[in-house]
């Protein structure tokens, strides 16, 4: 289950006061990526692409975090009853389902990062789960910007980037594009 359009933009809304930042620009974009991106594909519910890509990054709204925002927003999702949603919020840090390559702090309990092990390990992904994954590597605050860009920045700041997960979100693109019959960029060029 996952909420209507204005339920999740009022989410997003709230969160965005109690943590305010370039993530919620960012989630919008990502909301409109996916969309665009479910819309070329006979087989996927646009409307439903739009609203896991809004809230991907929900468990913001406590804080400054790194994996600390994945369990956040799974967890705060999973409270609300939309376990699609929160499914997405902790898939789409993952395009390899291995916490281990996870890049950024390590910033939760041992515990939860346990947690996230297993629900990881017991997860076989959608094409909702891999089409966020996608949007999360397109999308920026300012708008949409080229995969090897984001991964980029994110290997600048971070001080890596496994290639396993470069190579996964490279096969996500590959694997979109041949389902939409179309180019990504091409589909998503108007998203700002």
């Amino acid at each position: 289950m996952y909420p209507v359009r204005e339920e999740a933009e009022r989410l997003l809304k709230e969160a965005e006061v109690c943590n305010p930042g370039p993530w919620g620009s960012h989630s919008r974009v990502a909301a409109m990526c996916a969309e665009k991106i479910a819309a070329a594909c006979p087989d996927m519910d646009e409307e439903k692409a739009y609203v896991l890509g809004l809230l991907h990054d929900i468990g913001r709204k406590f804080g400054v975090k790194h994996l600390g925002h994945v369990y956040d927003g799974y967890k705060y999702m999973l409270d609300l009853g939309y376990d699609e949603a929160a499914r997405i919020c902790l898939t789409h840090s993952f395009s390899v389902p291995d916490i281990n390559v996870y890049i950024g702090n390590w910033d939760i309990a041992a515990e939860q990062q346990e947690e996230i092990r297993t629900s990881l390990a017991a997860c076989v992904y959608d094409d909702y789960d891999k089409l966020i994954q996608l949007c999360d590597a397109l999308a920026g605050a300012e708008g949409v910007v080229s995969m090897e860009e984001r991964m980029t920045d994110i290997k600048r700041r971070y001080g890596s980037y496994p290639q396993e997960k470069w190579d996964a979100n490279m096969a996500l693109r590959s694997y979109f594009e041949e389902k939409a019959g179309e180019d990504i960029y091409l589909l998503v060029k108007d998203v700002a």
